[in-house]
């Protein structure tokens, strides 16, 4: 029998729904000039993300209702799915390039991103191991090394693409979830140690080099490789507190590369000012925030896992976002959940709302208290 609608978290809910709204009309106003040059359609991306936010919608809707444990049968499977989708994306023909990245499988009208499965596959599969294994968790060889093969192959693959922000998304994530099961702190700092080297490697080398440079100081290229940056901060400084107008923004007009995907939130800066970008920020909170309180009172351990992956990923991907879209953090490829233009991050993330919304169904969360409890 379906569960009353009041019995599921409503604030994560509503958070989600209000970000998926907002972003459509973000992605036409950020895109629509750019549209109807390129495709002789204004709204070209609006009914894309329009017709991707339903979809969504209908899938969140449909998520919800099934039991989260559901997804343990699933979650070494689609593991092994999303391993395939990754290989399958490297191979002239049937993986679709763009900006010097091959990142997406061809499909007939749809780009199907698979380093987005994977992020919400390896949460699955880390949940569910991690529930049978939690007599074991403490151990190097059967409690630590074998996440860290499967968490090497998936980099290796993201990296291939290459996506290192992908990539390191999904070390972030999986170390969290290991921190949180009570991994020893001496196997995941000496897994770090022993990565900075490759990544130091990575970031002096090809584009990588160029993004960093643009980090450390982007007026040494204006025109080249620090554009970016410096019209993203344009946006923002143009902006001021309460911004331009929805539709008013004029970075957007082929100055902003990016304006509808990775930086839009540069464009949410300059066309609803500080105040818009404040309030963004305070949605992803709230939504984080709920997230990690419904991992808190999950009934059962897969069930915590579960949710602290899915809170830990909106929350990583968000600050990273705006991190580089305010120049604190260098140019990576990560899309701004549920505001971006993109049909595979959307889907995925309402998805991932779904389960959080039916691990919440018949939980008591107490809103936060600032008195302390007698």
């Amino acid at each position: 029998m379906f569960k009353k609608l009041d019995e599921y978290d409503l604030v994560i809910m509503l958070m989600a729904i209000a970000l998926t709204c907002f972003g459509v009309v973000m992605v036409y106003s950020a895109s629509s000039v750019m549209a109807a040059k390129r495709f002789h359609d204004g709204f070209f991306f609006l009914k894309r993300q329009g017709l991707f936010a339903l979809l969504g919608f209908g899938i969140m809707l449909l998520v919800m209702r099934v039991d989260y444990h559901t997804w343990k049968r699933v979650a070494v499977p689609g593991l092994l799915l999303c391993l395939v989708l990754l290989c399958l994306v490297l191979i002239p023909g049937i993986g679709g390039k763009a900006g010097g990245s091959s990142r997406w499988i061809k499909l007939p009208g749809f780009n199907l991103q698979p380093s987005e499965m994977a992020k919400l596959a390896l949460i699955m599969y880390m949940a569910y191991s991690l529930d049978k294994k939690q007599d074991k968790v403490k151990s190097l060889t059967a409690g630590f090394i074998p996440y860290m093969i499967v968490l090497m192959f998936l980099i290796s693959l993201l990296v291939l693409q290459p996506d290192l922000g992908g990539a390191l998304t999904l070390a972030f994530v999986a170390m969290v979830m290991l921190f949180a099961a009570g991994t020893r702190l001496v196997y995941i700092f000496s897994m770090l140690l022993l990565a900075m080297p490759f990544l130091m490697y990575k970031l002096s080398r090809g584009y990588h080099k160029g993004r960093m440079e643009a980090f450390l100081n982007p007026w040494s290229d204006p025109e080249g490789k620090g554009f970016q940056i410096i019209q993203s901060w344009l946006a923002l400084g143009t902006g001021g507190v309460f911004g331009q107008g929805l539709g008013e923004g004029k970075q957007k007009l082929f100055y902003l590369p990016e304006a509808h995907t990775d930086f839009i939130l540069s464009v949410v800066g300059e066309e609803l000012g500080f105040l818009g970008v404040v309030i963004i920020i305070g949605m992803f909170f709230l939504l984080v925030q709920r997230a990690m309180r419904i991992a808190v009172a999950a009934p059962d351990t897969f069930g915590r896992f579960l949710a602290l992956g899915i809170a830990v990923l909106f929350g990583i991907e968000a600050t990273v976002n705006m991190g580089v879209v305010t120049g604190l953090l260098p140019t990576k490829g990560l899309a701004l959940p549920f505001i971006s233009y993109g049909g595979s991050s959307l889907l995925i993330s309402l998805f991932a709302v779904g389960i959080l919304l039916n691990i919440s169904s018949g939980l008591k969360i107490a809103p936060i208290s600032l008195k302390e409890e007698k």
